[in-house]
């Protein structure tokens, strides 16, 4: 997994699915990054952290009763758990295990219900250097909340009223009428904030999806939805990679023969079409974990870690055989191809693209000239000979 960013687990129990849900036809590798985004970064949960706690003691050695004392227990233990598990959960998507994201998230609601619940107490406390010590407090820490979870709009809206909604609640217990205007401006302000977290959770699910379509586009022909050239380079080094002892992997180059046949003969729109079906038809033929790309015109690569030179001779067999039977365009055109294939092994032959596609491209040459439609595994005298005699041989029989 070198290389590769930490994924966190999507919640599994009902209602944290609906806390963190990012609305519908949001794709899941878009889900799980939004679920990434909802552990923010460790200093700013420090920061939030510090900030509760340091509030609750201090109130709590102001006013030493019960109450106080239960709230500045319960920060002290709810941060806590909440700084475990995110630690735990951090070096679990690291290694792309299992997280324990429900948990997660319903110690973020919870650190919520205790903030609203210190704000409370402070307002009915009767002490106005405790109440405006508490409010500026679950003020503050509305901000944090917007900005950690903007990605989970239902769980920012929640926090926040478990967090500002006690005002509310304690205000006809203060004695001021004034007070009472909060029953306006809470409910407006929860209803704001979430509105604009939906707004803003809209824009960064769209932005996220144009960038995937964007990083797709990248790395794969837009013709037949295979990898390109750069997706086959991105692919064969991170197969390279993987294992500091040199991993073993086939680098298997096809190259369609009489297919400048059909272009000539039906049209660039029937070529089109033909090099379509012919990638449907390769993608069936390779094995999970296999990766197939077009590099352009009538060119493939096929990328596997079947390294066995009699089972690769069979694979190779094969693609000759399927990909050469008739493809029928239309009801009244029926096209037949060929096909010959190359196949050069990492690391026997190169470890790096320029090495493998220069050694598979030898082999490929050598079938087309022992007649096309053949399968050759590259070999050390294939290595040593120029790669132009060979061109002129293949263009002799062409």
């Amino acid at each position: 997994m070198k290389g590769e960013a930490p994924r966190f687990s999507l919640p599994r129990w009902r209602f944290t699915r609906w806390l963190a849900d990012a609305g519908t036809d949001v794709p899941t590798e878009i889900r799980v990054a939004l679920v990434g985004g909802l552990y923010g970064t460790l200093p700013i949960f420090i920061g939030g952290v510090a900030n509760t706690v340091a509030v609750s003691l201090l109130i709590s050695l102001r006013i030493p009763t019960w109450p106080f004392i239960l709230w500045c227990v319960f920060e002290v233990v709810c941060c806590a758990t909440r700084l475990v598990v995110l630690l735990i959960a951090q070096r679990r998507a690291a290694r792309h295990e299992p997280t324990p994201t429900d948990l997660y998230l319903l110690l973020g609601v919870a650190w919520a219900a205790g903030v609203g619940f210190g704000t409370f107490i402070s307002l009915t406390s009767g002490d106005w250097v405790v109440a405006s010590l508490a409010c500026l407090s679950a003020a503050a820490m509305v901000g944090g909340i917007c900005f950690r979870n903007f990605g989970a709009p239902r769980m920012a809206g929640l926090m926040i009223f478990m967090t500002l909604g006690p005002c509310c609640f304690a205000a006809p217990f203060l004695g001021e009428p004034i007070m009472l205007i909060v029953f306006l401006q809470i409910p407006f302000y929860l209803y704001s904030m979430t509105k604009a977290g939906y707004r803003l959770n809209a824009m960064l699910v769209t932005t996220m999806q144009a960038e995937r379509d964007h990083a797709f586009q990248a790395r794969h022909d837009m013709l037949t939805g295979l990898s390109n050239r750069a997706g086959l380079a991105q692919a064969l080094d991170a197969s390279l990679s993987r294992s500091a002892d040199g991993p073993s992997l086939a680098f298997i180059y096809l190259d369609l023969d009489g297919f400048k046949a059909v272009n000539d003969t039906h049209g660039h729109m029937a070529g089109d079409q033909l090099l379509q079906l012919v990638s449907e038809r390769l993608r069936r033929l390779i094995r999970t974990g296999d990766l197939a790309a077009r590099i352009g015109g009538d060119e493939f690569i096929v990328l596997s870690d079947q390294v066995g030179r009699a089972q690769l001779k069979r694979f190779g067999e094969r693609l000759v055989r399927d990909i050469s039977q008739p493809y029928d365009l239309d009801d009244r055109t029926t096209l037949r191809i060929g096909v010959s294939v190359g196949i050069a092994l990492a690391p026997e032959h190169g470890s790096d693209m320029e090495s493998l596609m220069s050694a598979a491209d030898n082999a490929l040459y050598q079938a087309k000239s022992g007649g096309k439609s053949r399968c050759v595994i590259a070999t050390a005298a294939m290595l040593a000979a120029p790669r132009r005699a060979l061109a002129r041989d293949a263009e002799r029989l062409q």
